[in-house]
Formats: C-alpha cells, sequence, structure tokens
C-alpha cells in the first residue's frame, strides 16, 4: 500500500523546478493545485482570502466581488480547500476561510527556485 500526497504535500516535498525536474508522479500531484489556481475567480477568491483583514474571510465578505451566486463562490472556495490552499470553519450559518500560507510559500518556491 503506497501513501499518496495530497497536492500541497507534493509540493512541499519537491525541490525548485530549476534544480532538479519533477518526477511524472510529482507533476500529477502538483497539477490540481495548479489547475485549481488557474481559473480566474479561484485566484481572486485566492487573492481575497489570503489579503483580508485578519488573514480569513467569510463567505458573506466574498460574494460581492463577483457577479456569480452565492452556491457558485462556495463551490470554488470548496475546490480551493480540497487541494489544500484554503482551510475552513463553520462558524453558525457561515463558513470563514483562511489561506494556507505555507502551502503558496512552497508553491512559490518551487516555481521560483527559491531553496526551502
Amino acid at each position: 500500500m503506497s501513501l499518496e500526497l495530497t497536492p500541497v504535500q507534493t509540493v512541499a516535498c519537491c525541490s525548485p523546478l530549476t534544480r532538479e525536474p519533477l518526477s511524472a508522479p510529482e507533476a500529477e500531484g502538483i497539477a490540481p493545485l495548479l489547475k485549481a489556481l488557474a481559473d480566474p475567480v479561484r485566484l481572486r477568491l485566492m487573492s481575497l482570502v489570503a489579503s483580508h483583514e485578519g488573514g480569513e474571510a467569510c463567505v458573506c465578505d466574498l460574494n460581492d466581488a463577483f457577479e456569480l451566486s452565492q452556491p457558485t463562490i462556495s463551490h470554488h472556495l470548496k475546490l480551493l480547500h480540497e487541494v489544500g490552499l484554503l482551510d475552513r470553519e463553520k462558524r453558525g450559518v457561515w463558513v470563514y476561510y483562511r489561506a494556507r500560507t505555507e502551502a503558496l510559500t512552497n508553491l512559490a518556491a518551487l516555481i521560483g527556485g527559491q531553496a526551502k
């Protein structure tokens, strides 16, 4: 039985792209994370959450930034959570999201070639 890494765990384990080539399994593991960020709505959501006061945002804080329904925004946030870029916590009727800054730092190091 092999242990399967999440996209965020895979990024954390990889050397920068400029240091050595990714293996096929590493590339397969990281691709879902990059695909999640490749959507303009999800990229903006990631930015809004990460830069929000206190480092977290409620779905109710994010709806007005888009001409999309609340269920659509929630779907995009769910995808970012599933790949490991956002943590979430339900408080009452609202869900609050927090950027996993270590995941963003590891992704930047992978792409930018900075030693971790």
